[in-house]
């Protein structure tokens, strides 16, 4: 059967293609039964005409008692068939529902009331039952726009008042709570708690949230805020009782237009989409002209005109494309809306089933594949030289700085001292532009820099043993600096921004999955690039590149494996992700350029979603051809069993099967799992 429009998620109208023919007319709600009119009309079909037929068999009561009974089915199967079948002629459309009437009328004609009740019957009943499946995906969309409450309590002016949620205005401040969802998008100004993001970010664990000290500033940079002073609506606060600060109106909140997304997604017509429809513009024509000769096949074959016009009405049931039209919108329908219910923003299925068949990804490295910060990974002391000696004068120079490198060490010494050394005293700190920082500690003279600052330096030439640190550590992908008290070389210090924990298992995942190609292309020397790819397990690493070289690296890998996805942050890698053939996004949420830029979203900054959402493309991928194969082979068998004899009643009922078979197929996909996700940390 054909798809006809369902009532719209209450946040964003579901839009209807202008130009998809295959478009129907919404009766659900229409009828004495409301919604269920359609679904009890057909049962009522079915219980006419199986009483008819039974009366007929047995030779029970009156010859005209089944006759009426089959007439009885004809207006109650087919009330909601001629009904779209008049409108769609009234706005000159020849649809299957107009194909189905006329081969019932021929079938009446000739004196086949029971196979045309039949006909009727179960075109009804499967209509009837794919609307209610249909219905179960974009339910599963609608419940999306259901997520955040009606109403706010809002301070305003002094006093609490409860106001609906439309009415929230930027910088009203909301009252959450506990256990509460959240209504705006906003920055806590007020309180501490733990907020359930999995409706809107998929992801499995509270996430802790604090007030910021800056609500004004925050507010202005609300895209780029931390993840501990931002809160979504929809979400669910936790114990804690919060005030936030709203930074979106109710129409502009990361929910409503995740929902706006997902539902515009629907009209995204995919390659195989644009296949079938191609397909139907050559196909549907040329049946309707083989009907037309099939009703001249009297001239040729000696049989009545009633046989000839039988089978023409046969073919017609038998060609007509349902399955096909259904197979992939059903398919792209469910596995978007699985994909919007597991935090991942899919737009379209052109996004689906290209990353279901790509075998290629690109990774930018820098809040990527890794943390987007520093960490102390090394500490390697010069002979003689414990490295709690090291750390301690490192600790105390670098706790003056505000450099990201320093605030490192910092964090990394105080972890591995853990408070067993005194903290030295420092005076006149100052910075070596671009080389390091020079201070007294305790009376004598430190230097903590780069390698070369002590080439630069009188007398202080590296030891061979620090040198040879240093050199081990540089090849290891480490940025390094040297510690030096008075004339004493204290020892390195090996600094990286280390790859996220879920890296490694992400990779493996994928490589499960079947991509064969991980490239990282990153803006960091080859040596840091070659070391995170190591550690994470990738194909390939390609280093020192500046933004133009990026897309040029891209362009180059679609030359060389066909199709590549690009995962990013959707801002500073966006015209890279605009050159392949899928751009991904992570950490989506909130972000006004990763939402508009990116094929697909992950709304959370969390690696593991990518393995869910390739699964995800690769399962629909897999139903769409299955489904292809099952409507285009029953047309294939249908057509020429019906031109050599085959009844209307068993081409329909292989026809109206089929339209099930492929829809039901397509519904697995709201059941998909994948792998259980876990939060980067």
């Amino acid at each position: 059967m054909l798809p006809r429009t369902q009532n719209a998620p209450l946040s964003a109208p579901e839009p209807t293609p202008p130009h998809d023919k295959h478009a129907g007319h919404d009766h659900a709600s229409g009828g004495p039964f409301g919604e269920k009119s359609e679904l009890i009309f057909a049962i009522l079909a079915g219980v006419f005409l199986a009483i008819g037929w039974l009366l007929q068999w047995r030779e029970i009561g009156p010859d005209w008692l089944p006759t009426a009974l089959y007439i009885a089915a004809y207006l109650f199967g087919g009330w909601f068939t001629a009904i779209e079948a008049f409108e769609n002629l009234r706005e000159r459309r020849f649809a299957i529902d107009t194909l189905t009437l006329v081969a019932a009328i021929g079938a009446a004609a000739l004196g086949k009331w029971a196979e045309g009740a039949l006909l009727l019957f179960l075109f009804s009943i499967g209509h009837s039952l794919e609307h209610y499946a249909m219905g179960r995906a974009r339910k599963a969309i609608e419940a999306l726009a259901e997520l955040a409450p009606d109403t706010a309590i809002v301070r305003r002016d002094g006093n609490t008042q409860t106001i609906p949620v439309a009415e929230l205005q930027l910088g009203d401040v909301v009252i959450v709570k506990p256990n509460e969802r959240l209504p705006a998008d906003g920055v806590v100004v007020v309180g501490t708690t733990s907020v359930n993001q999995a409706p809107v970010t998929g992801e499995s664990v509270p996430v802790d949230k604090r007030a910021t000290s800056d609500a004004k500033a925050a507010l202005a940079a609300f895209d780029k805020l931390g993840a501990e002073f931002r809160v979504f609506a929809g979400t669910i606060n936790g114990s804690g009782s919060i005030e936030v600060m709203v930074a979106r109106r109710a129409e502009q909140s990361t929910m409503a237009r995740v929902v706006k997304m997902v539902t515009e997604a629907e009209a995204q017509r995919s390659p195989t989409q644009q296949f079938t429809e191609r397909f139907e513009r050559i196909f549907v024509p040329s049946v309707l002209v083989l009907v037309v000769i099939l009703l001249f096949a009297g001239f040729v074959i000696d049989e009545p005109f009633a046989a000839t016009f039988y089978r023409a009405m046969a073919v017609l049931v038998a060609a007509s494309p349902c399955a096909l039209a259904i197979s992939v919108p059903s398919a792209v329908l469910s596995g978007v809306a699985r994909a919007a219910r597991g935090g991942v923003l899919i737009k379209g299925g052109g996004a689906l089933e290209n990353l279901g068949s790509l075998t290629s990804i690109a990774f930018d490295k820098t809040g990527t594949l890794t943390e987007g910060k520093p960490k102390l990974t090394d500490a390697v002391p010069a002979p003689g030289v414990t490295e709690d000696e090291l750390l301690a004068v490192a600790l105390a120079v670098e706790e003056q700085s505000d450099h990201p490198l320093a605030l490192a060490v910092v964090s990394g010494a105080r972890e591995r001292l853990a408070d067993r050394i005194k903290p030295a005293t420092v005076a006149d700190v100052k910075s070596i532009t671009g080389r390091g920082v020079q201070a007294l500690v305790d009376g004598q003279t430190v230097h903590i820099g780069k390698p070369v600052l002590f080439s630069e330096l009188s007398d202080s030439a590296l030891p061979a043993a620090v040198e040879e640190a240093n050199k081990q550590l540089v090849a290891n992908g480490r940025t390094t600096m040297v510690v030096r008290q008075g004339s004493r070389f204290l020892g390195v210090l090996g600094v990286m921004d280390t790859p996220r924990p879920v890296a490694a298992q992400v990779m493996a995942e994928l490589r499960e999955l079947g991509i064969k190609q991980l490239i990282m292309i990153s803006g960091d020397n080859q040596q840091v690039a070659d070391a995170v790819a190591k550690t994470v397990g990738l194909t390939e690493a390609r280093g020192d590149l500046m933004p133009e070289q990026k897309v040029e690296a891209i362009q180059k890998l679609r030359a060389e494996h066909g199709k590549v996805a690009m995962v990013g942050d959707g801002v500073n890698d966006a015209p890279a992700m605009a050159n392949a053939t899928v751009g991904i996004a992570m950490g989506a949420a909130g972000s006004d350029v990763a939402l508009e830029t990116a094929d697909v979203a992950l709304m959370a900054d969390d690696l593991a979603q990518l393995p869910f959402a390739v699964g995800l493309s690769r399962s629909s991928s897999r139903i769409i051809k299955q489904n292809l194969w099952v409507s285009l082979g029953v047309v294939v068998v249908l057509i020429p069993a019906t031109i050599f004899g085959l009844g209307i009643a068993t081409a329909v009922l292989f026809h109206e099967g089929s339209t099930l078979v492929v829809v039901v197929n397509a519904l697995r996909l709201l059941a998909y799992r994948g792998k259980p996700m876990t939060r980067a940390s």
